[in-house]
């Protein structure tokens, strides 16, 4: 049941973060609707469940060498990998796909810290 229930915030924390970054970056464009909103931030939460430790392990050394900056890399890939799959999240630039993936990627860090502090 505590499983279920992080899953559902975690839905909810990316739902929240891909608001932001459409608010904040330009060219991060967003269809906004409840229904996309929901089905994107289910497969941003998937991405990050099953692909961003796989994509962790392989770029480990690149993570090591830049003192955890290549983690921007693992969000840039898994937020292309999204821009691929959907037709609701058009990301216009690279410039937009580097600050998005930032600005998700640090939302994404304070929840785990707090689901960590909360055990």
């Amino acid at each position: 049941m505590r499983f279920v229930i992080k899953l559902l915030f975690a839905i909810a924390i990316n739902a929240a973060a891909l608001l932001v970054a459409a608010y904040v970056v330009n060219g991060f464009n967003l269809e906004i609707s409840v229904e996309s909103l929901i089905f994107l931030s289910v497969i941003l939460t998937a991405l990050n469940f099953f692909l961003k430790p796989i994509l962790k392990l392989i770029l480990g050394p690149l993570i090591f060498l830049t003192l955890g900056l290549g983690l921007i890399l693992v969000n840039m890939i898994i937020l292309y990998i999204l821009d691929s799959i959907s037709q609701n999240l058009i990301i216009g630039s690279i410039s937009a796909l580097i600050y998005s993936s930032i600005i998700i990627g640090l939302v994404n860090f304070v929840f785990h810290f707090a689901m960590k502090e909360s055990r």
